[in-house]
This record gives C-alpha cells, sequence and structure tokens, in this order.
C-alpha cells in the first residue's frame, strides 16, 4: 500500500461524557445499579473498567479475571494492574477445568495446532468465560458490559454468544485506534496500552498477526468505507490496495451475521425484531 490516510481520531473528553451517560441512563432503564465484566489484561477491558468507575462508582463494577491455564501470566498480571488503577473489586477465576471438561468430552480437540481446531478451542473458552459472567449477572444482579470495539464488531474478529456477548456495549462505536487514545485520557497503564493486542487463545497469539494487517492500517480503512461510505475506487484513490480492500470488504460482509439478533422467519402480523420493535422503555 502507498501512503494512506492515518486512522480516525477521538474527541475524548466528549467521549468520555457521552459514554458515561450512556452506562448510567441504560442501566437504569432496566433496573440495575451493579455492572460486571471480564478484565483481559488488554486495553478494551481496561477501557471499559474505567468508563464503568465512572459511570457507577468503584463499589458498583466487579471485574473478573478468567485465565485458562495456558493463558499467558502477563494477562493476568495486567487484569491485577488494571483492577487496582481504576479501583475495582476483582474477582479471579480458573476457567480450566470448566473448559477442559467440555474440551474432553468433545473428543477430538486435542493438542493439534490445526487452525479449526485452535478456533474451536478459543470458541469454547470464550463461552465458558460468558458462563462465568452470566452467572455472576444473576447471583449479583450486575448488567454485563462488552468490551468489544467497532474494529473488531466490523471484522467479525470475535466469537458469537461468547466474548461478543453483553447486554451493554460502550465501546461498540470506538475504532481501536480510538479506544488507544480514550485509554490514554483516562489513564489505562501504559503497560496495557503497550502491549500488542492479543485474544490470548494460544501461546504468542496477537490479533494483528492473525489477521494479517495493522489495527491502524484497517481502522482507516473502515472509517472512511463504513462512516464516510466511500466506494473501492475511491479507497484506492486514498492509497489502499485493491487486495486489502477487498479482504477487508469480505469479512465485513461475512460476519454481518455476528452483528445482528437471532433470524426469525415471518408467519405473523407483528415478528419479534421486525414489527414489533418497542423501545424497552416503551412503557414508561
Amino acid at each position: 500500500m502507498s501512503r494512506i490516510p492515518p486512522p480516525p481520531g477521538c474527541n475524548v473528553e466528549l467521549a468520555t461524557r457521552v459514554l458515561t451517560a450512556f452506562l448510567r441512563e441504560e442501566a437504569s432503564k432496566v433496573g440495575f445499579q451493579h455492572a460486571v465484566l471480564g478484565l483481559s489484561g488488554g486495553i478494551d477491558s481496561a477501557l471499559v473498567l474505567e468508563l464503568a468507575v465512572r459511570a457507577f462508582g468503584q463499589d458498583r463494577v466487579t471485574a473478573i479475571a478468567m485465565p485458562y491455564r495456558g493463558s499467558d501470566p502477563a494477562s493476568l498480571f495486567l487484569a491485577r494492574q488494571s483492577a487496582a488503577n481504576a479501583g475495582a473489586e476483582l474477582i479471579e477465576v480458573d476457567i480450566s477445568p470448566m473448559a477442559d471438561a467440555h474440551l474432553s468430552a468433545a473428543g477430538d480437540l486435542n493438542d493439534s495446532e490445526d487452525a479449526a481446531v485452535r478456533l474451536r478451542k478459543g470458541n469454547i473458552m470464550a463461552r465458558t468465560r460468558m458462563i462465568v459472567l452470566y452467572d455472576y449477572s444473576a447471583r449479583k444482579r450486575a448488567l454485563v458490559l462488552g468490551t468489544s470495539n467497532k474494529t473488531e464488531l466490523l471484522l467479525g474478529y470475535g466469537t458469537i454468544f461468547g466474548d461478543m456477548a453483553s447486554a451493554i456495549n460502550p465501546i461498540g462505536d470506538l475504532y481501536k485506534s480510538q479506544v488507544v487514545a480514550l485509554s490514554r485520557h483516562l489513564g489505562v497503564p501504559q503497560a496495557i496500552i503497550d502491549r500488542p493486542p492479543t485474544a490470548d487463545l494460544w501461546q504468542g497469539q496477537t490479533d494483528e498477526q492473525e489477521l494479517g494487517f495493522s489495527y491502524d492500517e484497517v481502522d482507516s480503512l473502515l472509517h472512511l468505507a463504513i462512516d464516510r461510505r466511500y466506494p473501492e475506487e475511491k479507497l484506492i484513490q486514498a492509497g489502499f490496495s485493491p487486495s486489502f480492500c477487498q479482504k477487508v470488504s469480505a469479512l465485513v460482509q461475512r460476519n454481518q451475521y455476528k452483528r445482528r439478533p437471532p433470524l426469525i422467519a415471518k408467519l405473523a402480523h407483528r415478528t419479534m425484531n421486525l414489527d414489533f420493535r418497542y423501545a424497552r422503555d416503551w412503557g414508561c
């Protein structure tokens, strides 16, 4: 690729006000005063934690770190640092027994380096973590907060009903580069900001290595293609290669199913999510 535009900027003061108000207002509409989120040691969950403590208060936010026996120890170390920085409660749950039970029952998920096997194992771990979060939500009446950013949601880089599941998500309209900017503004520990993004699914795994491009590159493309509606020919004129444009476009299209509620076949006059779409506070 030739010289390309920079990734989108972020009005950090405005974003902070909007996102903390969003958390307070949306939680109160459904009767929740407490929040819970998974804390991975990465920048996305660290940012959501900082926003949550500003919205609800330190004593009403619980972070849960959920390492697997093969997880990088640095992830738990940084999760502890993030919780201490935000002043929030941190619970540590080892998901190894739960995940291993399913892995064993599946029978064909050995230690193979096969990409399909690694994907299945990663999905099992992501969904196991969500079981832990939603169980805590039920026990303590705490709303589950999402930590998937806009880049990940557009590219489908996440596990449906796993790390992509939540009740409300304050950072789903922030590109990864904007997450970094807002994290700096809110004082997320520098070690977390500097760490290469990773889902920590296997030893040495990084997001950008797996995706095949950097977040800054794809954020710049997605911002122009999605937010500013540039057609492919205009993206190429901006400096992006045709192959990169086509690869990213294919990812966005292929993963649309992850970004929408389950489709319901229409038989009646009022069908969920099609015709019957009252806001949840319609009775207020």
